[in-house]
């Protein structure tokens, strides 16, 4: 009997021990898995630092800077501290002198991502949210998690109004460019969706993200979606009957819209819908590489006859070799195909990608755009002043 209680003892013992082992090990992944997640992802190649001559610096600090796309808060950082993974925070942007910063809210991937084809079965970022802690109501529902990720910009903005501000009207946007010109660094936030899926279907969740601050939406993600095909799903088809509500429902709002990640042929339905500028926030230009990620040249001369501003990513998938230089070329491509008021910066930044440069290196473009004989009112145009112009023209007033 002595030796089954001793037995019984024992045995609780190594239980006790192997439920603290789990127990440190859950709180380990919690603790480290965060930041083990996005380095898998987000990457800068080495590199050394770029040299910036005096000319190109004076430029650099007198352009009012404006980027389409950024990733960063699926993320679980603070976009207030610099970080050391990653590409942008509040920090580097105010390294790289960015004016306006628009952040995507991603709210599902499937697995096994790729240009070609991609079905909407599977999702990613439900493991993402629970490993980041994000709240319940955010592991099952895409509306829920865009509302999180608002939910972050905002308290951001909140803690440190003078370092971020987010913008959703034409007086924020007006009011973060005035703070800046008088010294301020401060940055301006706009709120986009990488896809509608949020919607979940029901049109009238998208006057609920508009409330909660989304200012551009774009349409698709990497698969087809209740409003249409995706650029890299399975039917490639235009807009469905919702996809056509929605889209008229965007242009009532005056919600900007990105069409980065949708088909060809819902491109072609939303130009017959809508007569105002549209995006493609964070793309390249086949013309200057022929990627399956990015759109026609055809295509992207009609959304710039429409006003439209295209946004070109410093990633492989949008200019094949993501080089600083392969970039500025294919700002110099972009310039030469659909005039110089139609072209940006949309680096899809912590999009997982795989970047040659951060946000607080952004003067090596400046360099090499003076280096490849663009002018001054070019680098102006594309660095910032196009985005600003259309942000200004299509923002709610107040």
């Amino acid at each position: 009997m002595a030796a089954s209680v001793e037995g019984e003892k024992d045995m609780k013992r190594i239980l006790l021990a192997v439920a603290a082992l789990l127990i440190l090990g859950i709180v380990g992944a919690f603790a480290i898995g965060p930041g083990m997640l996005e380095r898998s992802f987000n990457q800068v190649v080495p590199h050394e630092p770029y040299a910036i001559p005096e000319r190109a610096a004076a430029l650099h600090a007198a352009l009012v800077i404006a980027d389409l796309h950024a990733d960063t808060l699926l993320w679980q950082r603070d976009p207030l501290d610099r970080a050391d993974r990653g590409h942008v925070d509040v920090p580097r942007l105010v390294d790289g002198n960015v004016a306006v910063q628009v952040f995507a809210a991603v709210t599902k991937v499937p697995q096994g991502l790729n240009y070609e084809e991609n079905t909407a079965e599977s999702d990613q970022i439900t493991g993402a949210a629970i490993l980041q802690r994000w709240p319940v109501a955010a592991w099952t529902s895409l509306f829920e998690r865009a509302r999180y990720q608002a939910a972050r910009l905002d308290a951001a903005a909140a803690e440190a109004p003078d370092a971020l501000r987010v913008i959703r009207s034409r007086a924020d946007l007006d009011a973060v460019l005035a703070a800046r010109a008088a010294g301020s660094e401060v940055v301006g936030g706009l709120l986009a969706t990488e896809g509608l899926h949020p919607l979940e279907g029901d049109l009238d969740n998208v006057a609920r993200l508009q409330d909660i601050g989304y200012r551009m939406m774009g349409l698709h993600h990497f698969f087809d979606n209740e409003l249409g095909g995706s650029l890299h799903g399975v039917a490639q088809s235009g807009l469905t009957e919702f996809g056509r509500d929605v889209v008229r429902e965007l242009e009532r709002r005056g919600i900007l819209i990105d069409v980065a990640h949708s088909s060809a042929a819902v491109v072609e339905d939303v130009l017959e819908l809508t007569a105002s500028p549209i995006f493609v926030s964070h793309t390249g230009v086949k013309g200057a590489c022929d990627s399956p990620r990015n759109l026609p040249d055809p295509l992207m001369q009609r959304i710039a006859a429409t006003g439209g501003v295209i946004g070109i990513g410093y990633w492989d998938g949008a200019v094949c070799d993501p080089s600083p230089e392969s970039v500025v070329r294919a700002l110099r491509y972009a310039v030469d195909l659909l005039g110089v008021d139609h072209v940006a910066l949309g680096s899809d930044y912590d999009g997982a990608t795989t970047v040659t440069f951060d946000t607080s290196e952004l003067a090596v473009l400046t360099r090499l755009m003076l280096q490849a004989e663009f002018s001054e009112a070019e680098i102006r145009a594309v660095m910032g002043e196009n985005v600003v112009r259309v942000f200004r023209e299509r923002l709610p007033e107040a």
